[in-house]
């Protein structure tokens, strides 16, 4: 039977399978574009990443000299916020002598655990200027530790 054959196609059979090609091709197409990486997913994914992580997490000291004093202020850091502000040890001596610092550090420590970013904190008239040299210390610190 070396002669041409003839093959008889019914329209709904050809309808049906140009339309499962052309799925086929779409299914394709959209996996495709989804786990291809790409440019942008590149870059929102790492500003989500630098979004999450804003600090290096730890708990971090500096020095502040207070007249002849040297008082040690912790802050204390999470990935995303700041957890605490204090002073540590808190010497006696120290509160007797500057009394307006442990106010000073607290109020301090619940405005950025609140969620209030460094160069927002409002100042209080009674403690300014501590609180200014208490500020200062910690935006170091923050500064220091940012990714």
């Amino acid at each position: 039977m070396p002669g041409t054959k003839i093959i008889i196609l019914r329209m709904r059979e050809v309808i049906y399978t140009a339309i499962f090609v052309g799925l086929g091709i779409l299914l394709l197409i959209i996996l495709f574009f989804m786990f291809w990486p790409g440019k942008d997913s590149g870059a929102q994914d790492a500003a989500v990443k630098s979004q999450e992580k804003q600090y290096q997490a730890g708990v971090y000291t500096k020095e502040l000299q207070m007249g002849d004093a040297t008082v040690n202020l912790q802050v204390t850091l999470d990935e995303d916020h700041v957890k605490s502000v204090e002073i540590v040890p808190l010497d006696e001596s120290i509160t007797t002598m500057y009394p307006l610092v442990e106010p000073a550090v607290k109020t301090i420590s619940e405005q950025l655990q609140a969620g209030t970013e460094v160069d927002e904190i409002s100042l209080s008239d009674e403690s300014q200027y501590t609180e200014q040299i208490v500020l200062n210390a910690v935006q170091e610190i923050i500064q220091e530790k940012k990714n």
